[in-house]
């Protein structure tokens, strides 16, 4: 899969911009602040319909656009090839009033953010992408759902029907323990939540199985051959019902070999979660929120049975995410059957000679990448001969001939 043609307006520092492209590598060099990773965030934008960095859409709109246009409005759109098919994918976003909209289409049809995910795949990767070892739980859920939603549409329904069971199922909990009202209420709810977060957890369950397979040669390859990475699920509830590990201390080989295993079948899981929310019941009306579920999940990352994210040093932690990201491209290839487009931001900077050589090699073997960097030296002039170099300034590209 890439791009070959894209187009930004109004989009954060990018007045209008117009890129036609190819198969194969493009390299972008510019200062900071210039608009580099402006440029990748919009192609992501397209893949997710959600940026990585803007709290709110609002903010991709270009401030002089908010500032004197009676409607502004920024737009971003792609003509996309892939295996099978040629398409263009677009999407606006306009401010009227207060009020925020944003318009999508797939060649030309309206369309729901749901039906284009992952339409157009993308890997990204971003130098603070090491929180995906060192943030919170919930940054490593935020990781899975923008995985998978772009390989199974059937995780993206059930995750946003999750959540808005959730929303009403935890206003419940709150309004039984005010009104000491019957738990027979909640029955529906349960039913609600257990089915469509089983899909969930089975989902992250096999995903991370896979991920794990890649990403430990990946980290293998970047580590020259010293550190062993594993990948580990930590649901709030385990669907094999063993015991949790302690990650305070060093896990050994069994205890990592014990949790190498594909989900359980969805029935199975269903009625795991279920019997776990009847035990807990009374505490989670007292406490009027949802306690289990996978709303609540983790995944460790483990070398030599250590987590990263409790001891690992940053050298390590960073290795570890961008690991994963790489390992990323092999499971989307093998659900979707096309390679995704690779955005890496300023990849090379903390990396030595064998670890760039390892990357550049992983971007060999992609259709499309789409890298960035603040000096050309960070690529080989072996690379920078096959790759087409673009020099960015303040929201303008030049092309650059070496």
């Amino acid at each position: 899969m890439y791009i070959t043609q894209f187009s930004l307006t109004n989009y954060r520092n990018y007045s209008r911009l117009t890129l036609d492209f190819t198969a194969g590598p493009v390299l972008l060099c510019g200062d900071n602040a210039n608009g580099k990773t402006n440029l990748l965030e919009a192609i992501n934008f397209l893949s997710t319909t959600r940026s990585v960095h803007a709290r709110a859409d609002q903010q991709l709109i270009n401030w002089l656009t908010l500032k004197h246009d009676p409607l502004p409005f920024a737009r971003v759109e792609a003509q996309v090839q892939s295996r099978r098919e040629r398409f263009t994918l677009a999407v606006t976003i306009v401010r009227e009033g207060d009020s925020l909209r944003k318009d999508i289409k797939l060649n030309g049809a309206k369309k729901r953010a749901m039906d284009v995910i992952g339409k157009l795949a993308t890997v990204m990767f971003l130098p603070e992408d090491i929180e995906l070892v060192t943030g919170s739980p919930s940054v490593r859920r935020r990781y899975l759902d923008r995985t998978l939603c772009q390989i199974n549409p059937e995780y993206c329904r059930a995750l946003s029907r999750y959540n808005q069971v959730l929303t009403r199922r935890n206003a419940l909990l709150k309004e039984l323990y005010k009104r000491n009202g019957s738990t027979d209420q909640l029955l529906y709810w349960d039913e609600q939540l257990v089915h469509d977060g089983a899909v969930i957890i089975v989902a992250r369950h096999n995903a991370i199985l896979e991920l794990d397979a890649v990403a430990r040669q990946r980290h293998r390859e970047l580590s020259g051959g010293q550190e062993n990475l594993r990948l580990q699920y930590a649901p709030s509830f385990d669907p094999h019902q063993r015991p949790r590990p302690n990650y305070q201390l060093p896990l050994l080989k069994e205890e990592m070999a014990a949790y190498a295993t594909a989900a359980p079948p969805l029935k199975e899981v269903r009625q795991t979660f279920q019997a776990y929310l009847e035990q807990i019941r009374q505490e989670e009306i007292n406490r009027g929120v949802t306690l289990i579920g996978p709303h609540r999940d983790d995944m460790h990352f483990l070398v030599d049975g250590i987590d990263l994210t409790l001891y690992g040093s940053r050298g390590q932690q960073r290795t570890a995410a961008l690991s994963v990201k790489l390992a990323e491209i092999n499971l989307m290839e093998q659900v979707t059957g096309d390679k995704p487009v690779l955005l890496l931001d300023d990849v090379m900077s903390e990396l030595d000679a064998s670890r760039r050589a390892h990357v550049l090699s992983v971007v060999s073997a992609v259709d499309q990448a789409i890298l960035t960097t603040t000096d050309w030296n960070d690529y080989s002039p072996d690379f920078r001969q096959r790759a087409r170099l673009l020099r960015v300034v303040r929201g303008q590209l030049e092309e650059v001939v070496i």
